[in-house]
């Protein structure tokens, strides 16, 4: 990769890191970020490093060959998906995505067009989990009994992830790793201590089929600092403790048990000390990148493992909003089967989520992806690469075509249109002008109504019947006519909102703002 040919987009808390390690490689091109006061801060601080505003600055632009993601995790899949569209290689802070169809659908995306597609576990590239792992995988500390790993801290405490989704992704990782397999059952279990739906404090049990045991324990609510991870061996144990020096980072404890009189009897050993090359674990990453994006090689925690680091994450969720109670995961990590009438097509490699149901006649291609708890009804075309979230309705007659993606929850009404080239011709071919179409989560597209593609419908807008929308929509508009305009405002329950913006029916309350509406927040 040519030196400076890398954007940066978001550049605050964990940006500003990657910003100067990706400039002290020479690789940094580009800051992308909303707030120009951060960009003239950079541009002293790197004068040779470019700013922008706009994210489609850096799609445009051919001399940036690869995008590195530093944003909420939300917006992950579309950077992402947006960034490979447009032929760049992709870094995307953990987590990969939020939901598994969007996961699934970025790792297919990187394998069809060519592309690195890399995931910040940052721990995988430490010094001291390299040296670890390589022992485990060499058989030292032999059969491998459980896994402990702790990461608690009375510090940064966020209110758009919980704890489960800000610090255990880099645990799993790592357990992933070292198990060499993926578990049979997740069980999950947590606090709410300062905010009634976000835990502050989770404990999670990974069960694997050779009978490891991992226990992962998280906590932003901890009077001292603690990021440790313990693996036992029925010949040695080790233990990596990145809050020590490093000479004492890793530690390897040869204990034996021995039976004595028919009773087991631990016979403890003074610790070893592997040599571990101090090196910092984020510029390490980053160089692994840059390298991957020259060689064109795939990167060690690549899209594949994004994806089974995601699976094990969602099932935690699963089991922490059942209150504990375990969830299941098949071999590999497949999810359970789903239905489809004997009259539909379903080709080999789609990936389906479970509970959701295919009617008649219908046809989902080898590479689409459709989420859990779906309706997909009666003649309706899933086209490869198309993305469908979770519990959404596509009902009859309805086409989703390549670059279409639906988030979760969205409705597409009978009969209503996707296009996927702006001005198609029969007598030429135009599927290389194809314009990416994204649908926000719980949008309705009302029956007959056609979407132009490119554009975007926001978070719980309405498209009317017989609607043409030929410019984005924004978040909770009411939309109707050909080209489409906007009427009115609609809550997230359906209901049509009056002029003081509160719904007649949950009296949710709204304000107006630049891509739509807002719930008021006292």
């Amino acid at each position: 990769m040519s030196t400076r040919s890398l954007a940066l987009v978001g550049s605050g808390y964990w940006g500003k890191n990657l910003a100067r390690n990706f400039e002290a490689l020479g690789a940094l091109g580009v800051i992308c970020d909303k707030n120009e006061a951060v960009l003239a801060a950079f541009r002293e601080k790197y004068p040779a490093v470019r700013t922008c505003l706009a994210f489609s600055d850096i799609l445009a632009d051919p001399a940036i060959r690869a995008v590195a993601l530093a944003t909420p995790a939300e917006t992950h899949f579309r950077l992402a998906r947006e960034a490979m569209l447009a032929g760049k290689h992709v870094y995307v802070e953990k987590p990969l995505a939020l939901e598994m169809a969007e996961a699934e659908s970025l790792a297919a995306l990187a394998e069809e067009r060519g592309l690195v597609l890399m995931v910040g576990h940052l721990l995988q590239y430490h010094p001291a989990f390299i040296r670890l792992l390589a022992m485990a995988r060499a058989g030292e500390l032999g059969k491998i009994n459980y896994i402990q790993s702790s990461r608690l801290n009375l510090g940064k405490i966020r209110r758009e992830e919980n704890i489960l989704w800000s610090f255990a992704p880099h645990d799993v990782s790592m357990i992933l790793a070292l198990a060499d397999e993926d578990p049979e059952s997740v069980l999950a279990v947590g606090g709410n201590y300062l905010h009634e739906k976000i835990a502050d404090v989770t404990t999670t049990h990974l069960k694997f089929p050779s009978g490891l045991r991992a226990h992962i324990h998280v906590s932003w609510l901890h009077p001292f600092k603690e990021q440790k991870l313990v693996v036992v061996g029925d010949r040695k144990m080790a233990v990596f403790d990145d809050t020590l020096p490093w000479e004492q980072k890793l530690l390897v404890y040869p204990h034996v048990i021995e039976w004595q009189g028919g009773a087991p009897v631990p016979v403890k050993a003074q610790p070893e000390a592997p040599a571990v090359e101090p090196a910092e674990p984020l510029l390490a990453e980053c160089r692994h990148f840059v390298e991957s994006c020259a060689a064109g090689r795939r990167p060690l925690t690549d899209g594949a493992e994004g994806v089974r680091v995601l699976r094990v994450l969602k099932a935690a969720q699963s089991s922490l909003d059942a209150e504990g109670c375990g969830v299941t995961l098949r071999p590999g990590g497949a999810a359970a089967p789903f239905e489809a009438h004997a009259s539909a097509v379903v080709d080999p490699g789609a990936r389906i989520g479970s509970g959701s149901r295919i009617w008649h006649f219908s046809h989902v291609c080898g590479q689409a992806v459709v989420g859990e708890g779906c309706n997909i009804g009666q003649n309706v075309f899933i086209d490869n690469g198309a993305v469908v979230g979770d519990r959404c309705k596509i009902q009859n007659n309805v086409s989703v075509y390549k670059h279409v993606t639906l988030e979760d929850e969205v409705f597409c009404g009978p009969s209503m249109v996707f296009t996927n080239v702006y001005n198609p011709r029969a007598h030429i071919r135009k599927m290389d002008e194809a314009r990416p179409t994204l649908i926000r989560e719980r949008a309705t597209l009302g029956a007959n109504c056609t979407v132009v593609c490119g554009n975007t419908v926001g978070r719980y807008a309405f498209v009317g019947a017989g609607a043409v929308v030929t410019r984005s929509v924004p978040d909770h508009a009411l939309v109707v006519g050909s080209p489409a305009r906007r009427i009115g405002w609609v809550c997230a329950c359906g209901e049509r909102l009056g002029d003081d913006l509160v719904c007649p029916a949950c009296e949710e309350r709204y304000v107006e703002g630049p891509d739509g509406l807002t719930v008021l927040r006292a």
